[in-house]
């Protein structure tokens, strides 16, 4: 009789899978990855996380959310750097995943596909609500979407997307309270009307 012991059972058991976060700014997605890469730690799991390495707006190797909760992470250049880092891991975390480059999308399904469980983090729209990145894809592959919203600041309703309060046509500009706010389409819209009159 052969017994295998609960480290070897969960070793050779695992199955990997893609879990994506999604919604505007200040809607608690970093929150919710920082939640959930902490209890896959207390379980004793293989933990890695990564963030662009353009993204220093708290930190250059932490990832941390608006509510100041941080984690630490490895920042890449691409998306291909992932796997450099990922050989002995069980849970990969991927933050503001937008930024990275299209190939983000084979990567989690290769890693996916070796067994590891891959929580991946970003904005679905830029500032003019058009889809961001490689996160429109994702959500297509993933086994779970989790939609989280802000509260539009006019009105109180649920955010759709991350208004540019500042001048600046740039599709990437790192910012925060002082550059974007989270506004319900309904507001948006008459965000963008009252610009397009001036």
């Amino acid at each position: 009789m052969v017994v295998f012991s609960e480290g070897h059972k969960a070793e050779t058991c695992r199955k990997g899978r893609i879990e994506v976060i999604c919604g505007s700014m200040f809607s608690g997605k970093t929150e919710e990855l920082i939640r959930r890469l902490k209890r896959a730690t207390f379980a004793r799991q293989r933990v890695e996380i990564f963030k662009p390495s353009i993204d220093v707006r708290y930190s250059e190797e932490k990832v941390v959310s608006h509510d100041n909760n941080s984690i630490p992470s490895t920042p890449v250049d691409s998306s291909a750097s992932i796997l450099l880092f990922t050989s002995e891991i069980d849970v990969v975390g991927i933050d503001e995943a937008q930024f990275f480059d299209e190939g983000l999308t084979e990567v989690c399904n290769e890693l996916a596909n070796n067994g590891i469980r891959v929580i991946v983090v970003g904005l679905d729209m830029d500032y003019k609500g058009i889809p961001f990145g490689p996160i429109p894809s994702l959500c297509a592959i993933a086994d779970e979407v989790t939609k989280v919203h802000a509260i539009c600041v006019k009105c109180g309703d649920l955010a759709y997307v991350s208004h540019r309060t500042v001048h600046n046509d740039k599709r990437v500009l790192l910012g925060e309270k002082e550059e974007y706010e989270p506004l319900c389409r309904n507001c948006y819209r008459k965000a963008l009307e009252k610009e397009s009159s001036k």
